[in-house]
């Protein structure tokens, strides 16, 4: 009597020997770079024990200076909303440059290079060099959000028009229209709702990006925040933390409602 064959999915591993061989190299991989870290428990335990004397000397939080809050909530506020501003103004036109069936093959890669130098630098790094350039305060900020977006918006945006029905431009230019009329009404009307999309989500990114690079003198919150630490007014600190944690939270919940107000 024959038994009829029977499917069985391929092994993911070439050899039977693979898999358990695999594993053992990520543990020996894990294994060494603990062992790199010099890992000391009676460190952290010491450093368990100053963290437990930090939190009690931070509570309560003290909101008495609550115009000191209010410049650094009002700064970051000025840093994301310009940054998001000019980050899409200068964005869209780089991003029809990094667009590869909308632009030239010179156009394209000098689109393409300024997307990649806009995504290499972390913000921390850009906004040291910027204030070095510019010196200390929410300009230096401004600029270095504006910087991150070139690489963020840009890259989005390109790939959307990428992906555009040819149809609607190949129609405005049977009509005699030039490359600028094309772009203006073969293209942008189709990423339009992913322009705005990008732009509200883009501003909610630099509204938490502005607390952090402030740690370095680029302004807002975030320079309030370091000053704080630098002193060890400890229960400030705090207050200044809850500002943030819940001017984070706001700034997402509007990026969200304003979002799907536009889908």
């Amino acid at each position: 009597m024959s038994h009829a064959a029977v499917w069985r999915p391929p092994s993911p591993w070439p050899a039977r020997w693979m898999g358990p061989a695999l594993w053992l190299g990520l543990a020996a991989f894990v294994g060494w770079n603990l062992w790199n870290l010099e890992v000391d428990a009676a460190r952290v335990a010491r450093g368990l024990a100053r963290a437990g004397t930090v939190f009690g000397r931070a509570f309560p939080p003290d909101f008495q200076r609550w115009e000191l809050l209010l410049e650094g909530i009002v700064e970051s506020l000025q840093m994301a909303t310009l940054s998001t501003a000019l980050g899409t103004v200068l964005g869209i036109p780089v991003a029809i440059m990094a667009a590869r069936n909308v632009a030239p093959l010179p156009v394209y890669a000098v689109g393409r290079g300024i997307v990649s130098v806009g995504r290499t630098f972390h913000e921390i790094i850009v906004a040291i060099i910027l204030v070095k350039a510019v010196g200390f305060g929410p300009l230096a900020g401004m600029l270095t959000l504006t910087v991150n977006s070139l690489g963020f918006f840009s890259k989005l945006l390109a790939e959307q028009i990428e992906q555009i029905d040819r149809g609607q431009v190949e129609a405005v230019r049977a009509t005699g229209a030039g490359r600028g009329a094309v772009l203006l009404y073969g293209v942008l009307p189709q990423v339009l709702p992913r322009i705005v999309g990008l732009t509200v989500y883009q501003w909610d990114i630099h509204l938490r990006q502005s607390t952090i690079i402030g740690i370095v003198g680029a302004g807002g919150i975030g320079t309030t925040l370091y000053n704080s630490f630098s002193r060890y007014d400890f229960d400030f600190t705090l207050a200044i933390l809850l500002v943030i944690v819940a001017i984070v939270s706001l700034g997402e919940w509007v990026s969200a409602w304003a979002r799907r107000r536009i889908q």
